[in-house]
């Protein structure tokens, strides 16, 4: 049985950041660190904080600009830290209700009622809450069937998500089967820490696949998906239920994410593009085949590297387009939104990749072409 992807579906918060904005947040925040611990630094018993700047983001990154959930608390240099109040458990949670958002947006573009669906799968680099599970609440308020589960691969939640939907169709436990991806990534991000402080930004996506006899005209037919995982703590975030244990440690800036990310760029490169060749080749594929590659959008640099060792040149706009630039990282989305924004162009019989990569580490790859 064929397996497709039918539609996807974006939401993105109405608040809008840019890297000056950033910059200045934090630039205030390191000038009153500075000299409040001034004493300390001029004898050498703590380390004066390093101000940022645009051109270093964007040199480090690519990242322009972002959209956030909340942008006054975030750039508030007295907290800086989005301000999100808790909801009542008798209301609609928060990651649920951005979820819902784009889900129904792919399925309205798939023309499929929500009873249609008889799975969902949430999935995101950080989860609202263990339990009940997000996906159950998205299914109970979309008005969905069948069952509902959560999944957490950091920044290839996404791709992993959908290599589990698509088992789910093709041993016909489910026709269609929804992937919500709510990424509310700033809650997790230390905005006073100046090699992350830019990296990422707010979005939720839906992917919705579904057997290919009953998919929409112009829908993505499943090539051929792969998974990959290799530990590394390179990138990690020690937020968990256990931190209330141990005060002495309740607040340090591992609960948040670090990363190392020049060890990053240098191991996931070539895992990364080792991973989609070999897949590729399992398929029957050469890169004169892609049309195009939607990739993880964290950095742009790692991107283009990647993109060049698959194609066998550096690859174009076209080939390879970008939304970092505009969206940040938005963790496991990055490559979703890529796809929603740059596909409907491409032709009947045209094939691409849909790759992320991240955490783990973790990458996953979905091969797709256009179906009539």
């Amino acid at each position: 049985m064929t397996v497709a992807i039918s539609a996807t579906g974006l939401w993105t918060p109405s608040d809008s950041v840019t890297n000056a904005e950033l910059v200045a947040s934090f630039n205030a925040y390191v000038e009153r660190y500075n000299a409040e611990h001034a004493d300390e630094i001029a004898a050498g018993a703590r380390q004066a904080l390093l101000p940022s700047s645009v051109e270093f983001i964007e040199k480090a990154s690519g990242i322009k600009h972002r959209f956030m959930l909340d942008k006054e608390g975030s750039l508030d240099v007295n907290r800086m830290v989005p301000r999100i109040p808790e909801r009542p458990n008798e209301q609609l949670s928060l990651m649920a209700e951005v979820s819902v958002n784009a889900g129904k947006q792919a399925l309205e573009r798939a023309g499929r009622d929500p009873g249609d669906v008889g799975a969902v799968i949430c999935t995101a680099s950080s989860l609202q809450r263990p339990y009940p599970a997000l996906a159950i609440e998205v299914q109970n308020a979309l008005g969905a069937s069948g069952f509902g589960y959560d999944m957490n691969v950091a920044c290839s939640s996404a791709t992993f998500a959908i290599q589990n939907a698509h088992d789910i169709v093709k041993s016909g436990h489910a026709r269609s089967v929804l992937v919500v991806n709510p990424e509310l990534t700033t809650g997790h991000l230390n905005l006073r820490d100046r090699d992350t402080h830019f990296i990422f930004g707010d979005a939720a996506v839906a992917v919705l696949v579904e057997r290919a006899d009953i998919a929409p005209k112009g829908a993505w037919a499943i090539l051929g998906t792969k998974l990959k995982t290799q530990f590394s703590n390179n990138i990690r975030n020690n937020f968990g239920f256990l931190n209330r244990a141990d005060e002495a440690h309740r607040d340090d800036p591992d609960k948040l994410i670090t990363q190392q990310g020049r060890k990053v760029f240098k191991e996931v490169v070539p895992l990364v593009s080792e991973m989609i060749l070999q897949h590729m080749h399992e398929l029957g594929l050469k890169p004169a085949d892609m049309r195009r590659l939607w990739l993880h959008q964290a950095n742009s640099n790692m991107n283009r590297l990647i993109a060049e060792r698959v194609l066998g040149h550096e690859a174009s706009q076209d080939e390879a387009p970008t939304v970092l630039d505009v969206y940040g990282n938005t963790a496991g989305a990055g490559s979703i939104i890529a796809f929603h924004l740059h596909s409907d162009d491409l032709k009947t019989g045209d094939k691409g990749l849909i790759c992320s990569f991240g955490a783990g580490y973790s990458a996953g790859s979905i091969f797709v072409q256009k179906a009539a």
